[in-house]
């Protein structure tokens, strides 16, 4: 391996974060000739290596610090150095960028805290997005996506809880990709109602794999049936809410959130009882696996069962960021050739589609499929898969147990793969016998009001092609995630505790050790492939016993309780005496007082 030495370095991250651009009010550049009192700093000879100095000093400024590629950038001398020199320039600037770079790795400081960024190095300006004050307000979308079920609910007459989720998406899905709603408000029923139908089947004719994705999604969109709405008010109303969701969803600061759970947070109110359930995964929960199980941009990623597209959506956003945004070469790689999804039922992998359009995405491999059959193994197999992430449906009928075994048996082996599934599923039904073939590492018992559907979860890493043998299985018991339930709009991190938790659960998966809550278990898989919660302690006291003995007897004799009262009750005597095998209760006492 040739060594890049420092020089060859600077002048690389030179060209890669433009510093060489000409650029008014402003001093940037590279080199070890100008001094720090040169630009501007009294006094001070130190030489930075790089520096991106705006005249206007309310606006963020960048050091940077290179070394050879040999060097190892998380020593404390480096760190130290670049620290040094961001004091310098933190007397003019309240706002700092610090980098560190080899010609491999980047570390990146936001004000002297170490940020998670692109793990390659990007232009200047997307580290000075890092400051943008711009921010995704959730609980206005909560409020928009609730006015627009009113509308479809009440005004549009779309009864069906995944019709509304479709219009809806469809909807979103044109003004994503240029379809320009606006300029149909005013125009009456008809217009709007062909508008996305007609920009829907001409979309994205350039990718067939888009194609396919259309076209069901058209197929699903055209059998909704809506009332003929007349008060063009309402139309104009639901026009602007799904520009004011497509605006928020396509910013650079969307974090890659299941648009189809807030959907049905708010549109599962109207649901009839009749319609059957889909589980949505939180997204908290798709990003902590995400980091679970180590999923990086490098990574083909699995969701057999996809559903509306949450963990597919997550590990897009997650794989993007890591890249250094959605306008690199790297990121059109990701959607095309890093994404993997399979659904069975047709309306929800219309969801699927429509949610992975309007996150910037057309190119995801989605397919029609069923992970129970064979057809859906062979392509599993055809697409060199190195991590799963997975939320199957529970139900036996629908073949739990065959499809946690179609996945683990045709993904490569040495692939992790995590699942969301009850707590004691493996055991109930059987599924033993896939220790044999892979190695269960992991169970994360998840805080049991995760889901509304009152089903206590747990997720079950497992490696593949590797066999359990004598390996215990470590567990650990999430017990809090920290969010609250928020009044028609599902639970929420409304006080922003969720971070820390994740933080401090994740160095518990890394360490194998929970010191803070000790619910860390080593299970023996012969006995146990479930997190053992531990039984509250009780205490039993001598009036308890009595008024259980008493209880059983007067049961086994046929005694109403109801005659007596309760001073009554307080003067019956206990006897020991056996006879014919029964114990007698005495009532003389009782008998005489009445």
């Amino acid at each position: 391996m040739v060594i890049k030495t420092e020089d060859k370095v600077r002048d690389e991250a030179k060209i890669i974060l433009k510093f060489d651009e000409d650029e008014k009010n402003t001093q940037q550049g590279t080199g070890q000739i100008t001094t720090f009192n040169q630009l501007g700093f009294k006094g001070i000879n130190d030489k930075p290596d790089g520096w991106y100095l705006p005249n206007n000093v309310s606006e963020p400024a960048i050091i940077l610090e290179t070394k050879s590629s040999d060097k190892d950038l998380s020593k404390k001398p480096i760190i130290d150095e670049l620290f040094k020199n961001i004091d310098i320039i933190s007397s003019k600037y309240k706002n700092t960028i610090g980098i560190l770079y080899n010609g491999e790795d980047v570390v990146v400081f936001k004000n002297k805290e170490e940020i998670k960024v692109a793990k390659t190095l990007q232009e200047k300006q997307y580290y000075l997005d890092l400051f943008k004050l711009d921010f995704v307000d959730k609980g206005k979308i909560f409020t928009v996506t609730k006015r627009i079920n009113d509308l479809l609910h009440f005004k549009f007459g779309i009864k069906n809880l995944y019709h509304r989720m479709i219009f809806t998406t469809s909807a979103l899905v044109v003004e994503r990709f240029g379809g320009n709603l606006n300029a149909i408000k005013d125009n009456g029923y008809e217009p709007f109602r062909n508008k996305i139908f007609d920009t829907l089947a001409k979309s994205l004719q350039e990718h067939r794999q888009q194609n396919l994705k259309i076209d069901i999604l058209l197929e699903v969109y055209s059998k909704i049936k809506v009332n003929i709405v007349e008060n063009q008010e309402d139309i104009n109303t639901f026009i602007d809410s799904i520009i004011e969701i497509s605006n928020s969803v396509n910013s650079d600061n969307w974090n890659g959130e299941d648009v189809m759970g807030i959907f049905f947070n708010e549109f599962n109110r109207y649901k009839k009882k009749s319609e059957s359930g889909q589980v949505f995964t939180p997204e908290h929960i798709t990003s902590f696996m995400y980091e679970l199980i180590g999923v990086s941009y490098n990574d083909r990623v699995l969701d057999a069962t996809c559903g509306s597209g949450a963990f597919l959506a997550k590990a897009m956003s997650n794989m993007i960021r890591e890249v250094g945004g959605n306008n690199t070469k790297e990121a059109e790689d990701i959607k095309q050739n890093k994404l993997f999804g399979i659904e069975f039922d047709r309306e929800i992998f219309a969801l699927a589609c429509a949610n992975m359009l309007i996150h910037k995405d057309g190119k995801t491999n989605l397919e029609h499929l069923d992970t129970r059959e064979e057809k859906a193994c062979n392509w599993i197999k055809s697409k060199n898969i190195t991590k799963v992430l997975m939320n199957p449906p529970y139900e036996r009928k629908y073949g739990c147990k065959k499809i946690v075994e179609n996945v683990l048996t045709n993904v490569p082996a040495g692939t992790k793969c995590a699942f969301i599934l009850p707590d004691k599923k493996l055991e109930k039904d059987k599924m033993q016998k896939l220790l044999k073939k892979h190695t269960l590492e992991m169970i994360v018992k998840l805080p049991e009001n995760l889901f509304d559907a009152g089903v206590t979860t747990s997720i079950f890493v497992f490696e593949t092609g590797k066999p359990q043998d004598s390996k215990k299985v470590f567990a650990f018991y999430i017990e809090e995630d920290g969010l609250e339930r928020v009044k028609n709009q599902g639970r929420q991190d409304i006080k922003n505790r969720w971070k820390d938790i994740e933080k401090y659960w994740l160095e518990v998966a890394h360490t194998r050790i929970d010191e803070k809550y000790n619910t860390h278990q080593w299970l023996n898989p012969e006995e146990n492939l479930s997190y053992q919660k531990p039984q509250k302690e009780f205490e039993i006291f001598e009036e308890d016993f009595k008024k259980t003995i008493l209880d059983y007897i007067m049961f086994e004799q046929n005694i109403d309780v109801k005659e007596f009262n309760a001073k009554l009750l307080d003067n019956v005597l206990y006897k020991s005496n056996i006879e014919d095998n029964k114990l007698i209760l005495d009532l003389g006492d009782v008998n005489e007082e009445n």
